[in-house]
């Protein structure tokens, strides 16, 4: 029989289940190890544990490994069969009590059935295999049974850990200064900016914003969740219509973060100045304050501001003008929203339907769609 020998740690948690810790490459773990799809048999009976290939997931961590040197500390959750033999090497004992250092020899299968079973880490083992660097070690953990409920068991108890609020992810993303997955990488500004924003003594959101971080107890002025604000910030800078498009760099990736800042105080100061019944509410007073006054008051930013120049001192004039306009059509805290049908002031909520309707309204009163000639 062929094996793959690889130094290890062992200890046994409870009896007869001996838990490993060793290092493979991505190419290896494949190569002794199965992916054990959750599927039905022709009776109906429940077959393997894991979800199908996440194809996104899988090409932003190959993207990550891809970019240059990369940390990789994530452990791939294995159980082994009881064919794994462990050799305990001589000398003196060092380390826990119970833990042995050792030989560990896993069967690899000549046609026929694999040795291990990846319980946590499919995708970034698929990610592993297919990036440049196939011959990263990275740390696994194992553990012995051939029972295959256990094998169910520690997969539901791995993945029924309560994933990181996205509130906490994006707050912490400014902060970290290294390659990231895509999938992070895009909030990295928005979130920076939106702390910018939440501090700057020129800033209309200064102290209203709500982040993982905020006390809301002590902090009772924070009524905008940043999400809200983050995406509008993300929008208009990727947007090649957006008006923080023209202050980001796609070729070298900088950007100016200061005529960000400039722009977005310039136009919300005068939202802030044309709605003040409705700044700085809660947003079950005022839909302004509202993710979907937000995201929509957002969008109409990228209109006005498309034609005016930050530095041009008839702007905040024009700025003021075109919300004049919108201002009689707004029912941000009381009556009706007549250029929704008539439906109450604060029937709008923070969902893509309502978004999508309440910006189209708005943008028809900018345009002069709105009242109907």
């Amino acid at each position: 029989m062929n094996t793959i020998e690889v130094r290890a740690l062992k200890i046994n948690q409870i009896p007869d289940i001996p838990v490993f810790s060793f290092f493979l490459t991505g190419e290896e773990i494949l190569g002794i190890a199965e992916i054990s799809r959750v599927k039905k048999d022709g009776g109906g009976e429940l077959l393997g544990y894991q979800r199908g290939e996440v194809r996104q997931h899988v090409a932003e961590i190959t993207d990550y490994l891809n970019s240059g040197e990369v940390l990789f500390p994530n452990a791939i959750l294995l159980a082994l069969s009881s064919d794994v033999r462990f050799k305990q090497s001589r000398g003196p004992k060092v380390g826990n009590e119970g833990c042995q250092a050792g030989t560990l020899a896993i069967p690899t299968p000549i046609g026929g059935k694999r040795a291990a079973w990846i319980v946590d880490g499919q995708q970034r083992t698929l990610a592993l295999s297919r990036s440049s660097k196939q011959r990263l070690l990275v740390p696994v953990t194992a553990f012995v049974t051939d029972d295959f409920q256990v094998q169910r068991t520690q997969f539901l108890l791995v993945n029924k850990v309560k994933p990181l609020p996205i509130g906490l992810i994006n707050e912490l993303l400014p902060a970290v200064n290294t390659t990231l997955p895509q999938s992070f990488a895009k909030n990295r500004i928005p979130s920076a900016l939106c702390d910018i924003l939440n501090q700057d003594p020129e800033s209309p959101f200064k102290g209203l914003l709500i982040r993982e971080t905020t006390d809301l107890k002590e902090n009772k002025a924070a009524v905008i969740t940043d999400t809200s604000l983050l995406l509008v910030i993300r929008k208009s800078m990727n947007d090649p219509h957006g008006c923080l498009y023209q202050y980001r760099n796609s070729a070298s990736g900088e950007t100016d973060i200061d005529a960000i800042r400039k722009v977005m105080n310039l136009f919300w100061s005068e939202v802030k100045e044309c709605f003040p019944e409705a700044w700085g509410r809660s947003p079950s007073e005022s839909r302004l304050m509202n993710g979907v006054g937000i995201r929509s008051m957002g969008v109409l930013m990228d209109r006005i501001m498309a034609n005016l120049h930050p530095s041009d001192p008839e702007t905040p004039h024009e700025i003021r003008r075109y919300l004049e306009r919108l201002k009689p059509h707004c029912a941000w805290t009381e009556g009706n929203w007549e250029i929704l049908a008539g439906i109450p002031w604060n029937a709008p909520q923070n969902n893509p339907t309502n978004i999508r309707d309440l910006t189209r309204a708005l943008i028809a009163v900018y345009t002069g769609q709105f009242p109907p000639p």
